[in-house]
């Protein structure tokens, strides 16, 4: 396949930047950084563009925090006119890479998604007995940078975009450090390689996906499983014979190593579909699927703090409504009918001395 060129006019385009400010707004006007920038966005936009057509354009530092759910987590944000050129670059290369990308590959993909990939997973634990889980050990901390902009090469010859590119991944903060050697190393190897990239951009994602695109390809055309699905770093490979799934991990081990990464020793191995398997916060029988107990937790936790700030006046049901039926939306993939009604019974919503609000779960 051709490497696609001639792509820079496009990306600094006005109507270009303006689509990625839209993108990058979607959902945060009220917060303070991205309301200062719209409140003078056309002349903020001007200058952006004309640091992009200069190569002026430097990104900004990372404000980091840490995540607990649902699992211990460093987020990096990017200052928001970098967050707008984050969707600039990606809304260029996305059509370019989307041809290359197997359908395999279900994470931050237009008309993919979370629960495509668990109906494709529930679908294969219904054909076969068995499937190889896998799960890549610190995959963001891990990724190797000269590597991603190599593979990023292979695709696109356009320099002034590459160099984009490059700016934004030079441009990443410092990630949790990963140890490891991998076959051709000398002592000073690992140190001598940047890595990492932070969680919380957009160009993460859509990189995470030209990173692994390989492995997709070599997983369907050299191993060839009965079926196959990956969620960013979480895939699965399902066969009849546990043995060539055994000879598959091998194989895939090996394949990793050329792009310097490791799977998780306690996370990647073959269970039989009939037992169910976790994936993406579900457990996946052959015949029906429910949540996965870390899920439910994690909700009940989330809406009792939700019910004492609405008793306290703090939040508004406005507020707080589209967040239950976020959740009871995503619920309701499986058979969850019963503890939908049991969560939402169990918590009702009540101001000091007024009546109680339930929330039905049969409301969405």
């Amino acid at each position: 396949m051709k490497r696609a060129g001639g792509l820079w006019p496009a990306l600094v385009s006005w109507e270009n930047l303006a689509g990625a400010l839209r993108r990058a707004a979607l959902g945060k006007r009220k917060r303070p950084d991205v309301a200062e920038f719209l409140l003078n966005w056309e002349p903020r936009l001007v200058e952006l563009q004309r640091e992009l057509q200069s190569g002026a354009y430097v990104p900004g530092d990372y404000r980091s925090f840490r995540v607990l759910e649902p699992k211990p987590r460093r987020i990096s944000a990017a200052p928001f006119r970098d967050r707008v050129v984050h969707h600039a670059l990606t809304q260029i290369l996305e059509p370019v890479f989307e041809r290359r990308f197997t359908p395999h590959s279900y994470a931050c993909r237009k008309g993919f998604g979370t629960h495509k990939a668990l109906d494709a997973a529930g679908a294969a634990c219904r054909r076969f007995p068995f499937v190889l889980q896998c799960d890549i050990r610190k995959y963001f901390p891990s990724v190797d940078h000269g590597i991603l902009k190599d593979l990023l090469a292979r695709a696109v010859k356009c320099r002034p975009t590459l160099d984009l590119a490059g700016r934004i991944i030079d441009g990443s903060n410092p990630q949790e450090p990963v140890e490891g050697y991998f076959p051709g190393d000398d002592l000073f190897t690992p140190g001598e390689r940047r890595r990492g990239l932070p969680l919380g951009n957009q160009t993460s994602q859509f990189f995470a996906n030209v990173y692994l695109n390989g492995l997709d390809q070599f997983v369907l055309r050299e191993i060839r499983p009965g079926a196959y699905c990956r969620y960013v770093d979480d895939f699965l490979l399902f066969h009849d014979d546990p043995d060539l799934l055994r000879d598959a991990r091998r194989r895939i081990e090996a394949e990793l190593d050329s792009v310097r990464l490791r799977l998780h020793e306690g996370k990647s191995r073959i269970r039989r579909t009939a037992a169910g398997i976790t994936f993406l916060g579900w457990r996946i029988f052959p015949d029906h699927r429910r949540l996965a107990r870390g899920n439910v937790v994690r909700f009940r936790r989330r809406i009792r703090l939700l019910q004492r700030r609405f008793a306290a006046g703090e939040a508004g049901w406005r507020e707080i409504l589209p967040r239950l039926q976020a959740w009871n939306a995503h619920a309701a993939h499986g058979e969850t009918w019963r503890l939908r009604e049991q969560v939402f019974s169990q918590f009702p919503f009540a101001r000091e001395r007024r009546s109680r609000v339930v929330f039905p779960a049969a409301s969405v």
